[in-house]
């Protein structure tokens, strides 16, 4: 038999389960055999068993076991040949050039663009693995207990697929009790031809058993959508609402008077998040962390705007994002960073709401607007009930009420920028 026609084989060790099951739901679906490996002895075994086309090695933050993995590797005369991808933590450029011995072909700093992962992974072990190109911009988000999807421009099935996991990661490092799930899709225009990537989101939503059909709501104005739900009974309880607002009350008040959901909703929010819990695990499509390519370590840093006219605000803000490593700008004038915008781009905003000729919402509009939007937070004085449903409906990944620690202004613009696929 020709040695290219046979199964491709991938091993994947040390891989942290939501990266290991997504990939392997991947590879498995293009028909690529697929072993799992975890531990120094477990995984030699398994390389010197197998003799796999490739193998991949998720690490965490410590080399010292995986290079005593590759160095054994490299004394087996039939193991020495396998290429390797390693996924870790940015690391010099000389440092990545010395796993080259090691038969390392390509690294990639985290956070993955999964896209080029797979397109490496392709090219090394001689198969067509397909790619949805589909644009599309894919947030998640929580609130207490309430997990906010967005998606814009487009159904991206790759995309779509990973979210599985990333729900089911959220609800585990924030210890989400009775979990519900709004999915905002109100940019979209859809169709009957959308009807099986429509399928594979609700789906995917619903894979984690901790999900209750009648706690989840679809934000759309599309009228397909309706007609979508009504037409597949796997479905009911899923309801499709017109506005945030509908929808934050539908889900959050339950047992609640219609005019007391707002007052629960703002609370929830307002209140902000108490635990410390890092954010979800860095890996995504696409994105501005980092370009992922082969042996480049060199990605960008993030650039996050503050936007207040208080200048104690900005400072305070701008020393703990630098002290953090994140690379900051200040506008002064909400009219300032709508100009800035035009020519320059940034992971994140900071925003208050009352400022002098631009307000916050204003700002939100233009920033919703954009092909690509940019995702904010509020940070503001104004905690009046109709401001925060305002912000949120506006595009607002999240309302934080002034005073707050820098740090946890910081804490949750990392989880808002870790949680974009």
């Amino acid at each position: 038999m020709d040695a290219n026609a046979r199964k491709k084989q991938v091993l994947i060790i040390n891989a942290a389960p939501m990266f290991r099951e997504f990939v392997k739901e991947k590879l498995s679906s293009e028909n690529v055999s697929v072993e799992i490996a975890d531990g120094r002895l477990d995984s030699f075994s398994k390389i010197i068993r197998v003799l796999p086309d490739l193998i991949i090695i998720d690490v965490e933050s410590s080399f010292e076991e995986i290079m005593d993995l590759l160095e054994r590797k490299m004394s087996d005369p039939n193991a020495k040949r396998i290429p390797v991808i390693i996924s870790g933590p940015e690391m010099e450029r000389a440092q990545i050039s010395s796993l080259v011995q090691y038969g390392v072909v390509k690294y990639f700093s985290k956070p993955i663009k999964f896209d080029v992962f797979f397109e490496a992974i392709g090219k090394i072990i001689r198969a067509n693995l397909s790619m949805d190109t589909t644009p599309c911009v894919l947030e998640i988000h929580h609130n207490g207990n309430v997990i906010f999807v967005e998606i814009a421009q487009g159904l991206n099935r790759e995309k779509i697929s990973l979210l599985k996991y990333k729900i089911s990661e959220m609800i585990d490092n924030y210890k989400i009790k009775d979990p519900k799930v709004i999915v905002m899709m109100t940019n979209l225009q859809l169709s009957f031809v959308d009807g099986i990537n429509v399928e594979l989101l609700l789906d995917t939503v619903l894979a984690d058993n901790r999900i209750q059909s009648r706690n989840v709501k679809i934000l759309s104005l599309d009228n397909y959508m309706d007609e979508f739900i009504d037409g597949h009974a796997e479905y009911v309880g899923v309801k499709v609402l017109k506005d945030l607002t509908s929808a934050l009350g539908s889900i959050v008040g339950k047992g609640k008077a219609e005019g007391d959901a707002t007052e629960i909703i703002a609370d929830s929010i307002l209140a902000g998040e108490d635990d410390d819990t890092t954010g979800s695990v860095d890996i995504r499509f696409g994105g501005a962390s980092g370009d992922g390519d082969g042996m480049d370590a060199e990605g960008s840093l993030l650039n996050i705007a503050i936007v207040d006219d208080d200048e104690v605000v900005r400072k305070i803000l701008a020393q703990s994002f630098q002290a953090a490593g994140v690379t900051t700008e200040v506008f002064e004038s909400g009219v300032k960073f709508v100009q800035a915008i035009q020519t320059k781009s940034f992971d994140l905003a900071v925003l208050d709401i009352f400022m002098q000729g631009v307000n916050g919402f204003d700002v939100l509009n233009q920033l919703r607007a954009r092909e690509k939007p940019i995702p904010a937070i509020v940070y503001s004085q104004a905690v009046q009930r109709e401001y925060v449903i305002q912000a949120l409906s506006l595009g607002a990944k999240g309302y934080l009420a002034k005073p707050q620690k820098p740090e946890v202004i910081l804490k949750k613009a990392m989880e808002i920028l870790h949680d974009r696929i």
